[in-house]
């Protein structure tokens, strides 16, 4: 007798799958988003950056490390090649975000990738993962749910960093250029717990510092983060598949 077809992982519905609850997965990550977009928009008017500037960097770069790093930049007189090329190294990460998470949306066309992926952070990539170890799967109008939430509330917090920024004079005073490291420690410690390999994690957590210590001493610290994050992910993965 033949066997009954097997639906294929994405063809599996859940109630939990639609738009709406991708908005409600993504609430929790709201005040973060608030906190460091504020945060990102202080420090941009700060460097002399206009409101219209504000809003067009948010909305097209939409990065919350590039968008510090570029403010910074700025204010310190960088040019503009130097500027876009830090930019890029630090943003590199995203080709491993996007690369952890393509499994889930092979199915889909390359114009539905690109659009689940172009709107993908630190923090959409967090909630993601959880609800893969939850559910072996992951759907596409639930992460457009998730990344579109994540989006206009980064645009949002950053306008109001730029209205407000205007009476603020030193953001390093409120501790508001700690506010973006504040919150990739609090997504790396609930991933952490909710994977329960503390192992693992504290092995390729001193191959991160190692490497990211050694290549920052011979050549800068973008590039040290770049190579401590695809080594030391490279190692945990192998590491994990051989036990």
């Amino acid at each position: 007798m033949q066997k009954p077809v097997q639906p294929e992982p994405h063809a599996v519905q859940h109630k939990d799958d639609s738009f709406l609850q991708g908005v409600k997965d993504c609430l929790p990550t709201l005040l973060g988003y608030l906190s460091i977009g504020f945060a990102a928009g202080v420090v941009e008017k700060t460097a002399g950056l206009s409101i219209a500037e504000i809003i067009l960097i948010s909305t097209l770069l939409y990065a919350g490390s590039a968008q510090f790093i570029a403010a910074g930049m700025i204010a310190a007189g960088n040019a503009g090649a130097g500027i876009i090329l830090t930019i890029l190294l630090v943003n590199l990460r995203h080709l491993l975000l996007s690369a952890a998470l393509s499994p889930f949306f092979r199915h889909l066309s390359p114009l539905k990738n690109m659009l689940v992926g172009a709107l993908l952070t630190d923090e959409t990539f967090g909630v993601a993962i959880q609800q893969s170890a939850k559910r072996q799967a992951i759907d596409e109008k639930w992460m457009h749910g998730l990344n579109v939430t994540a989006y206009l509330n980064w645009i949002l917090a950053n306008i109001a960093g730029a209205y407000l920024g205007q009476w603020i004079a030193s953001p390093e005073a409120l501790g508001l250029d700690f506010a973006l490291p504040a919150m990739f420690i609090g997504l790396l410690v609930l991933t952490i717990a909710s994977r329960s390999k503390y192992k693992l994690d504290i092995i390729v957590a001193l191959i991160a510092a190692l490497v990211a210590v050694g290549a920052s001493m011979l050549w800068s610290a973008s590039i040290g983060v770049i190579l401590a994050t695809i080594i030391a992910s490279t190692l945990g993965m192998v590491i994990e598949k051989w036990k």
